[in-house]
């Protein structure tokens, strides 16, 4: 006898099968009853009578169970197909109570008490969805870079010199030496242009940042890219806005189900995406918004950028809005300035629905810049000397730019919270599970 998957039930009909699966729900109706099964496809639904139920008295839902009956079609169940003349045998039983019920439309518990439990809280088909989502974002970027002639690496995350500053890095103890958890692969992934010419990476990323935000996480996945033989940070961001088509065209095909499940509004990436320059976007918001803290400051802050945002989906219709130019000040000392205004660089965030989703740009690329560059923030050249030292012989003009894939979902499925799109988040407060 074969297994079947809640999803494949209609392929086997007249067939004799079981599944394999979690008792999602019992509804009892007398003497026709319906338990629902859930596998790692979905739910399938099975009649069952009285005496079928007995295997599953006292039990409650996540007990795990093996189920074998005959595949019959009927309308009214999940796909169209339940199984008839059941037999029930418990493989794992479930004699507690749940934390919280996670076989309701939507998990009620709050976030607080749900980020407790989450190892079961998880489970509920919603928040499975939403996980789901995440894993077709990374496939959907992988299979659109590999189609680009793009390498997949792996850098380390244990590092001897923090990439972008001491200020927010998580130190630990390597043997007796000093050694930090990565911010970012960004050193790495730029020397891996001279071997590859173009490297990506899905990867975990530290930020020992003291904050407790909606959009924040001090441990994420960042989907890195990095390529040469660019002419500008406008090579990038056309490969970005290639990048986000692909990512979305895969979930649409291959995550019909999810999408409906959760409600998501896919985005439209219109052909040119709009563009502003900082410098602009700050005017901007003091003369149409009557922002009065914009001007002067080197960064946009989160309302900054809602307002930048509502501004983009109102003039151009685009979910999506770049903002180029950001200060050098604001920017790692490897951020290429322009030329024509060496106070502002060459490099870009991307906005999506009014929140950064994106930061990128044109790196230095000639060996003498870098140690300019770095002396101007007088930082030892030191730690970086095996950084440097590809930059000595031979580097073309590249670039990249990193995704947080936690909060593309955020902004993807419109949660108030960056955890509620995160596996196990690690927070200023929070270490488990």
């Amino acid at each position: 006898m074969e297994r079947a998957l809640a999803v494949d039930l209609g392929s086997h009909k007249g067939e004799r099968v079981y599944l394999q699966g979690w008792v999602h729900t019992i509804r009892k109706l007398g003497e026709v009853n319906f338990l629902i099964v859930r596998d790692r496809s979905g739910l399938a639904q099975v009649v069952m009578s009285s005496a079928d139920m007995k295997p599953l008295a006292g039990l409650q839902s996540e007990t795990v169970v093996r189920v074998e009956g005959e595949v019959v079609a009927a309308p009214s169940a999940p796909r169209g197909y339940e199984l008839h003349n059941n037999t029930v045998t418990v493989i794992s039983p479930v004699t507690e109570p749940l934390p919280f019920p996670i076989n309701k439309k939507e998990i009620t518990a709050n976030q607080s008490v749900f980020l407790d439990h989450a190892v079961i809280g998880l489970r509920g088909p919603r928040e499975r969805a939403v996980l789901n989502l995440s894993a077709g974002i990374m496939r959907g970027f992988r299979e659109t870079l590999n189609q680009r002639g793009f390498t997949e690496i792996q850098t380390p995350k244990i590092v001897a010199a923090a990439t972008e500053s001491g200020a927010n890095v998580f130190a630990i103890d390597y043997f007796g030496q000093t050694a930090y958890l990565a911010q970012s692969p960004q050193f790495y992934k730029q020397i891996m242009v001279g071997v590859f010419e173009r490297v990506y990476e899905v990867g975990p990323v530290f930020r020992a940042e003291p904050h407790e935000t909606i959009r924040h996480l001090n441990e994420y996945v960042s989907l890195d890219v990095e390529f040469g033989f660019i002419d500008d940070h406008f090579t990038v961001m056309a490969l970005l806005t290639d990048l986000l088509r692909g990512i979305l065209a895969h979930l649409a095909v291959a995550h019909v189900d999810d999408i409906k499940l959760l409600g998501a509004r896919l985005p439209v990436v219109t052909d040119n995406v709009p563009h502003i320059h900082f410098h602009d976007a700050q005017q901007m918001l003091t003369d149409r918004f009557g922002v009065t803290d914009a001007i002067g400051e080197p960064d946009l802050s989160p309302q900054h950028e809602r307002l930048l945002g509502q501004w983009a989906q109102n003039q151009f219709g685009s979910d999506y809005l770049f903002v180029t130019g950001y200060p050098m000040i604001k920017r790692p000392f490897y951020t290429h300035p322009d030329r024509a205004r060496p106070e502002y660089s060459n490099s870009f965030d991307l906005l999506f629905r009014g929140t950064e989703l994106v930061t990128g740009g044109q790196r230095l690329h000639l060996y003498p810049d870098y140690v300019a560059a770095a002396q101007a923030r007088g930082y030892d050249l030191k730690p970086f000397e095996t950084y440097f030292e590809t930059f000595k012989y031979g580097m073309p003009p590249h670039g990249g730019f990193a995704i947080g894939l936690e909060r593309f979902v955020m902004q993807l499925l419109e949660l108030d919270n960056v955890r509620m799109a995160t596996m196990f988040p690690r927070t200023l407060n929070r270490l488990t599970p």
